[in-house]
């Protein structure tokens, strides 16, 4: 009786061995379950991303606007016979200046 207490405690054992520790265990589903939750996550950070370009190549092909506008933040181009006029601070150049001759004169 003795002995066929520790065989079926044994085959137990056995049967239990794949569950816990082996290929398809719970631990092993545990982590690949968390990271599929962290590439679910990167892969709608990637969507929003290439809608976000999707966009902008789409108003890119189909409308001279953004060409244009590119054109001029980027390039600084401006139309032929169109006039530009460039507004700058001069206080905040005068603050630029100053903070860079108040440094002391060796002679």
């Amino acid at each position: 009786m003795k002995s066929l207490t520790i065989i079926f405690i044994v085959l137990i054992a056995l049967m239990q061995y794949p569950l816990w520790i082996g290929k398809g265990s719970w631990f092993r589903v545990w982590n690949l379950n968390h990271q599929i939750d962290a590439q679910k996550k990167i892969n709608a950070d990637n969507q929003i991303r290439n809608n976000v370009l999707n966009a902008e190549v789409t108003d890119l092909k189909q409308g001279f606007s953004a060409i244009e506008e590119r054109a001029r933040n980027e390039l600084g181009m401006i139309k032929q016979d169109e006039i530009f006029f460039q507004v700058t601070n001069h206080e905040k150049e005068k603050k630029e200046t100053e903070q860079l001759d108040v440094s002391p004169v060796k002679r």
